[in-house]
């Protein structure tokens, strides 16, 4: 038995061995074609109990060679009638019950496992970096936020103060620039707009009650800048280079 020692390939479902190599340790003197033919009469089926297959060149041209199973290569041991046939159907036997042991079949259940998990995790990586790319994707795509989105989210009056922040300004500062370019006068304590501008609800006046050191409550009146008086102010200032601080960040970003 230890002589014989006919290559197993385990890379298909089912083991196979080469039918040359059998035919060589079988010690047939036919030629392999000849005898190979002969032994398919006894009703051996190619794609099931055999397939054929071309040998590797040593120099001239690929040789014909089969692909067969352990059942199709005991029978062609039996067929023989021979010494070393016995021994090599024994050979493939002892073969045959290590296959079909529990120890084997367990580890051919938990090789299998592990190349599933492992198509699993890689379709799960493929996965995640597909919904990462779209999902940066859909971010690139989205509009930015612009000024306009948020003076239209605001429905309430705005002081001149709050309207000189959105720009990195004071309050002091905007008041003046307006003035200098022809949009508001000031009237004692309080701004107003022009007559050009007046009338077209850019602005509102509103009260407060402002204590004193007293303690006593005062009336004092306040101009203060409508939606649509925010809009006007964006569209003004734009025109003389001047940006809200959120729109200068999106212009950096996309520099």
């Amino acid at each position: 038995m230890n002589e014989i020692a006919i290559v197993v390939n385990y890379d298909n479902e089912k083991p196979t061995v080469s039918g040359r190599e059998l035919h060589k340790a079988l010690q047939i003197e036919t030629p392999y074609k000849k005898w190979f033919d002969r032994m398919t009469e006894y009703g051996f089926a190619e794609d099931s109990d055999f397939w054929t297959i071309l040998s590797e060149s040593t120099g001239g041209r690929p040789s014909t060679d089969h692909a067969l199973t352990i059942d199709m290569a005991k029978e062609l041991c039996m067929i023989q009638r021979t010494e070393i046939g016995k021994r090599c159907r024994e050979y493939f036997l002892a073969i045959e019950r290590h296959w079909n042991s529990p120890e084997a079949v367990m580890a051919r259940a938990l090789q299998f496992a592990n190349q599933r998990l492992e198509l699993i995790m890689q379709q799960n990586n493929e996965l995640l970096e597909t919904n990462s790319r779209q999902a940066k994707q859909i971010a690139e795509m989205q509009p930015k936020a612009t000024y306009y989105d948020v003076v239209l989210n605001c429905k309430e009056l705005v002081t001149v103060n709050a309207i000189a922040k959105d720009y990195g300004k004071s309050a002091i500062w905007l008041n003046k620039w307006l003035h200098e370019h022809g949009i508001q006068y000031k009237q004692g304590k309080m701004w107003h707009l022009y007559q050009k501008y007046a009338g077209k609800g850019y602005t509102h006046s509103k009260t407060y009650a402002i204590p004193d050191d007293s303690g006593d409550s005062h009336a004092k009146p306040l101009t203060c800048w409508t939606m649509k008086g925010r809009l006007f102010l964006y569209d003004l200032l734009k025109s003389h280079g001047f940006l809200p601080l959120i729109e200068q960040e999106t212009a950096d970003d996309e520099a």
